[in-house]
């Protein structure tokens, strides 16, 4: 199939992700503009505004949901407060909690705000009290009583010399505090529902609140009394008072007065002259988003309203947060869209890769908005022009041309700039009956766009040959050829790299081919059947005359298109097969189920070469790009996870790692040779080789005053080395044969190193308590062999040959080599034979203290019991056999014919003069503790 010498892919490494950040909540912006801060659960997390990266994360140690949060003026405190009725304050750019203690209120903390001090904070609880606390000296200042129900926003007065603080709760009234006295000193009465916020003048002399009553209301704070009320036909959530002496005219502001923009139900910011309870600017809508109706405005929950609206003094920007928790920056004086950000996509059901270079993704989520994200920023653009759930995402082959179907029975074709990068719908038609769930375009070139509809057809749309546009015109695309293709809901289709055939799969388990030469119709060429259950994805090879398809079944497979048999079935994957791409020119397949999984598969060989766990949901988008070096995955747990191939990655580390162990070797036989063993030794521990450590360990002790060396080289290891060495000793020390090498290392370590420093050591515990049971058991084996050379000492004190020098004491060495026939007998002296119970124990508790075990000398458990048995009978056994000349030719037969039969002999007591006679030995030539094991 294909080029057999490409290079097979083998894994994909995480190059980024796009998690959602916020789910609703608060959201507050540093002081210096840098960082977004939002609430995503038990946690807050720190946007940075110039990468579009979370850099900073702080999560309460119960997992409780966070309720509220403020930062302190001086971006230095942040403070949260949990379910768990606990206040934290955080050093949030460590991410570390230095401070928590009770909120003393009886239920949750609803709104929280520093005063422009830092010093003190404001707590309104759930309870109806206000707590206010000396974050410096850490203890409670105020309890502030008489709200009623929620108090679900509190503020200081911006001059703190007032020693004010504003507060609203479920009464709809705005409670004016004073804090010397710690009474309510009057309540601003003019919203019907909820006050949503609260913003000063910079005098500090004039207030604008905003309710969900569809009114805003300016108050001077010196009077206590309302100075207008501005009706502004849409619940607010927001407002903010323009900076005076600045130039907004390109906002509708022509005078001096008070000017403020609110945000609210209707999704779009709106400029209000106070004076006049005029609108003097409303802000253009997308040319595809349309206002809010007020049908729609009574939904709570509706994408497009606003939620926030926040003021950038030091940049003047604008930011304001949207119900499908997207955050945007507009730019003043004329509210241009500088950034923006996703903070939530909920469920992921496409996504492809798009512009210059794949330099941006395209996602189609459980939205009727599209978003475009930058990977370099993770800024998104975000496209409006659906009116329900996006389902199926396509892209031409240039890259910066797309098509798009939804659940509102249409298609749409998007183009991005090359040089700005903005996206724009370009073309869109409608036609099908029923939502539209897969899409696909042509592969040559830009020509025509196939549609598989619930409806059960499949509808190819002709594309106009330049899709340029002037101003807001769309061009409107009508079907050019209509087929029932299946017998329920049509869940992909895909066009062949000659853009002659199409092939779809449906819901009814068949996936069928389709050819596209004739004008104005489809034709039927062929049927695929063969999977159990519905075929979710269809796709054609690049290369060879094959087709994949991947089923609800749990299996891939392929097709050959000359017969429509099935040629392979790729199994592993343990539910439904959700998407099936092909990667490495039609040699590979990739494939995302409802697992969570992408798994690599090899089509020669018909096995899985790696399984990625990507998801923790349904992985609904695959794509690779173009140039086949990455890949992008978005899933129903709303992660998009861009990956990149390091397989020639992995084989340059790979090649370059040997390369470098070479010459490490190469470096570590020298310096052995050199006999500079420490600097061999870090080098064969850098290797993280035990077996190359241990050569170099065995190399020390080898030289002469090795214990000596040994100790100075070990000594003067760093601490990480030292540990490195303890863990391998660990796998030293269950081999016999190298037991003496990690004793000796083992010795070193614990005698000089302090057991403070050896519990440092990562895992020392463990590793102690693997080297116990080895350790004993080496020690049960010396022992053994310390017992049986007891009796071998014995012999050799006891023992002399027979006709050997009368000079010869009992102290001095005997000779082992075979005696001469002259001398054929063995003799034990009478007199050294008395008491010899008594000198054997002797003799043994010698040789136990300073007899050293010889390694040349194997000597097994059974013989040892057996040869203790027998010296017992030699030494009280009559031998009834003296004939000496008989003895002497039996004996010498015997050790002519082996030296392993030969045989013990009993001992003659002869009890009228004491004398006790050995029948004959033979004396063999072999090494004394061979003779002794026998």
């Amino acid at each position: 199939m294909a080029n057999t010498n490409l290079q097979f892919k083998t894994n994909y490494a995480v190059s980024s992700k796009i998690e959602p950040f916020y789910k609703g909540g608060k959201v507050q912006i540093s002081k210096d503009e840098k960082h977004i801060f939002c609430t995503c659960g038990s946690r807050v997390n720190v946007l940075e505004i110039s990468t579009g990266k979370i850099v900073h994360s702080v999560e309460h140690d119960d997992q409780e949901d966070i309720t509220s949060f403020t930062l302190s003026c001086d971006d230095e405190l942040l403070v949260t407060a949990s379910r768990a009725l606990l206040l934290k304050q955080w050093d949030w750019r460590q991410a570390q909690c230095t401070r928590s203690w009770k909120a003393i209120h009886t239920v949750p903390v609803a709104s929280m705000t520093f005063d422009s001090t830092s010093t003190l904070l404001a707590t309104g609880g759930c309870d109806g009290t206000i707590k206010l606390w000396d974050v410096v000296k850490q203890y409670c200042t105020h309890n502030l009583k008489g709200s009623s129900g929620v108090v679900h926003l509190v503020q200081f007065h911006p001059d703190i010399s007032q020693l004010q603080l504003f507060s609203s709760s479920l009464d709809c009234g705005i409670r004016m505090w004073d804090l010397r006295s710690s009474q309510c000193v009057c309540v601003l009465q003019s919203h019907y529902s909820a006050v949503t916020s609260l913003c000063f003048s910079s005098d500090g002399g004039t207030m604008v609140s905003s309710g969900r009553d569809k009114i805003c209301t300016v108050w001077d704070l010196k009077t206590r009394k309302a100075k207008r009320t501005v009706p502004v036909y849409e619940a607010v959530e927001g407002v903010v008072l323009l900076p005076e002496n600045k130039d907004f005219s390109q906002i509708g502001v022509k005078s001096q007065d008070l000017h403020f923009v609110t945000a609210g139900s209707k999704g779009v910011l709106r400029v209000w002259e106070a004076s006049t309870a005029r609108c003097v600017y409303t802000q253009t809508l997308p040319s595809t988003l349309t206002p809010v109706s007020e049908e729609e405005e009574e939904k709570d929950d509706d994408p497009r309203s606003l939620t926030y609206l926040l003021h950038l003094p030091t940049s003047s920007r604008l930011a304001t947060v949207t119900a499908e928790h997207n955050i945007l920056l507009y730019q003043l004086p004329d509210l241009t869209t500088q950034q923006q950000f996703v903070g939530y996509s909920d469920e992921v059901l496409d996504v492809k890769f798009l512009g210059k270079g794949d330099s941006h993704i395209v996602v189609a989520t459980n939205s009727c908005q599209l978003k475009v994200f930058e990977l370099l920023t993770n800024s998104c653009q975000i496209l409006y022009g659906h009116t329900d759930t996006v389902l199926s995402l396509d892209v031409f082959k240039k890259g910066s041309l797309f098509a798009s179907c939804a659940k509102d029975r249409s298609v749409r074709v998007w183009q991005m700039d090359i040089d700005s990068g903005q996206v724009r719908c370009v073309a869109q038609g409608s036609s099908h009956a029923n939502a539209v769930g897969s899409i696909t375009c042509s592969r040559m070139k830009a020509s025509f766009i196939v549609s598989g509809s619930q409806d059960y057809t499949v509808k190819v749309w002709d594309l106009p040959a330049d899709l340029s546009t002037t101003g807001a015109d769309i061009h409107q695309l009508t079907a050019r050829a209509t087929e029932k293709a299946h017998d329920k809901d049509v869940n992909s289709v895909a066009v062949s790299p000659n853009d002659k055939l199409l092939a779809s799969g449906s819901q009814d388990r068949t996936a069928k081919l389709w050819s596209l030469a004739g004008e104005g119709n489809v034709g039927l060429l062929g049927v695929f059947r063969g999977h159990r259950r519905g075929v979710w994805a269809v796709c054609f090879s690049p290369v060879d005359q094959v087709l994949a398809t991947s089923s609800a079944d749990g299996t891939t497979k392929l097709w050959s298109l000359q017969d429509f048999s099935c040629l392979k079935t790729f199994e592993g994957h343990d539910a439904s097969v959700l998407k099936v791409i092909f990667v490495s020119r039609g040699t590979q397949l990739l494939t995302s189920g409802s697992d969570g999984l992408v798994k690599l598969w090899t089509i020669k060989t018909n096995e899985c070469v790696k399984t990625l766990d990507a998801h923790q949901d349904k992985v609904w988008g695959l794509h690779a790009s173009r140039k086949d070096d990455k890949m992008v995955t978005g899933s129903a747990d709303s992660n998009i996870t861009v990956w990149l191939d390091v397989t020639e990655v992995e084989l340059a580390e790979e090649q370059a790692k040997q390369e470098d162990q070479i010459l490490k070797q190469q470096e570590l036989s020298n310096l052995l040779h050199e006999k500079k063993y420490l600097k061999a030794l870090g080098l064969a521990i850098s290797l993280d080789q035990p077996h190359t450590v241990l050569t170099v360990i065995k190399a020390i002790r080898q030289g002469e005053d090795s214990r000596e060396l040994l100790e100075k080289t070990l000594l003067k290891l760093r601490l990480d080395q030292k540990e490195s060495l303890l863990r391998y000793c660990v796998v030293w020390n269950t081999n016999a044969r190298n037991c003496l090498d990690t004793q000796a290392v083992l010795q070193v370590l614990l005698t000089h190193v302090p057991p403070e420093e050896l519990l440092q050591y990562q895992g020392a515990r463990t590793h102690l308590e693997g080297l116990i049971p080895y350790t004993e058991r080496h020690m049960q084996r010396i022992g053994r062999l310390l017992q049986a050379s007891m009796f071998l000492n014995y012999m050799w004190q006891k023992m002399r040959v027979a006709g050997a020098p009368s000079s010869l004491g009992q102290d001095e060495e005997m000779d082992t080599s075979p005696l001469a026939q002259t001398q054929p007998f063995l003799m034990i002296d009478k007199e050294k034979g008395k008491g010899s119970n008594k000198e054997r124990w002797d003799a043994g508790d010698d040789s136990d203290s300073g007899q050293d075990e010889d390694p040349n000398c194997p000597v097994e458990e059974e013989e040892e019991e057996d040869n203790e048995v027998s010296v017992t009978k030699k030494a009280s056994t009559k031998d009834k056999r003296m004939e000496n000349g008989n003895s002497t030719k039996n004996n010498g037969n015997r050790h002519s014919e082996s030296e392993e039969s030969s045989e013990e002999e009993d001992v003659e007591e002869d009890e009228s003069d004491h004398t006790k006679t050995v029948k004959r030995l033979p004396v063999s030539s072999t090494p004394q503790c061979q003779t002794f094991a026998r």
